[in-house]
């Protein structure tokens, strides 16, 4: 690790430089011991994501997929998603030594490693699936600001062997290191680009989701999901309104109103309230000049220049906040 090149990042937190990708000391800590200590099973599901692209929805989603219940007893009601569906990257370890290997199956797991970094078990095919959420590159710059502006404190706190951290950046200065990929697992968009490959090559095996779109219509993403995860819902859970349930349940309405998301700490000791925001698509615009858009745009676009990989499909409806508030999709208004 000594070896590799560091650079601030943003999050306010030193930076390695280790395979095409900026990572922690704590995510180059945990990459050979997962190599060497998860064993993947043929019935697992990892949820994967870059950092802040709807990770806290996503598994809320597919954990109530495998748990086709929305009463008062649902695990949503007493737990933050990230307590349900542990990180990869923040593993312990068993008594045996191996990663999560106390968990029964199937299990459902997560990480924001790249498709590169992640064990070899996992990405040779006989690991199970993968879900992979991307989302545009601006809001997800700005959903980083503000959830770094209630939790750099914390993380700071816990750098890593007095890993070097600095001050909240400005808005600015925040936007520079994001645009030289500078940020935690970045660049955002050959993170995206290696798991939109991996999909195309191994449809099967990678299902690629884009957060925009997952807004635009919940209950057919939660269906989508759920076939491919293996859980697919029932005639009768279908009838009975499970699917619309559980979006209504996993909406950041509900979730950010419940007691245990107003209180209470998750990993890292962060706290729960700083996972839920608003969630909207275009945020961006309130905080990033049309200038800076066009040159975030402009470095994304060359960079995925013949990959047929695209964030947004179209312009966005001023809808969709509505539909993520709500948890209903655009053919319910």
């Amino acid at each position: 690790m000594s070896s590799l090149p560091t650079a601030p990042g943003f999050p306010p937190l030193r930076l390695r430089r280790y395979a095409g990708f900026w990572l922690t000391d704590r995510t180059l800590k945990f990459l050979g011991a997962s190599h060497a200590r998860f064993s993947p099973r043929p019935t697992d599901v990892l949820l994967v994501s870059f950092p802040k692209t709807g990770t806290t929805w996503l598994k809320a989603l597919a954990f109530s997929a495998h748990l086709p219940s929305t009463g008062a007893d649902h695990p949503l009601h007493r737990n933050n998603p990230h307590d349900l569906v542990g990180f990869l990257e923040l593993a312990g370890e068993d008594d045996d030594g191996l990663i999560y290997e106390g968990i029964p199956s199937p299990r459902l797991l997560a990480a924001h490693l790249p498709y590169s970094l992640l064990p070899h078990g996992i990405t040779d095919g006989s690991g199970g699936r993968i879900v992979y959420v991307c989302r545009d590159p601006k809001d997800t710059l700005f959903s980083f600001w503000h959830f770094h502006e209630k939790t750099t404190a914390t993380l700071q706190r816990m750098a890593d062997d007095g890993g070097a951290s600095s001050a909240m950046p400005t808005f600015e200065e925040a936007f520079e290191l994001f645009c030289k990929g500078q940020s935690m697992a970045g660049p955002q968009w050959r993170h995206a680009l290696e798991y939109w490959e991996a999909s195309r090559l191994s449809p099967d095996q990678v299902l690629f989701l884009r957060y925009e779109d997952m807004l635009r219509d919940p209950e057919g993403s939660l269906r989508k999901m759920a076939v491919f995860m293996g859980c697919p819902f029932s005639p009768e859970e279908e009838e009975t309104g499970v699917v619309r349930d559980i979006v209504e349940l996993c909406s950041l309405g509900m979730l950010k109103g419940l007691e245990v998301n107003r209180s209470g700490r998750t990993m890292l000791g962060l706290k729960n309230e700083a996972f839920f925001r608003n969630g909207t698509v275009g945020d961006w615009s309130s905080c990033m000049t049309p200038a800076m858009a066009a040159r975030l745009d402009g470095i994304v676009a060359e960079a995925l220049e013949g990959s047929m990989l695209f964030f947004l499909k179209e312009k966005v409806d001023h809808v969709l906040p509505y539909a993520f508030k709500t948890g209903r999709s655009l053919s319910d208004q």
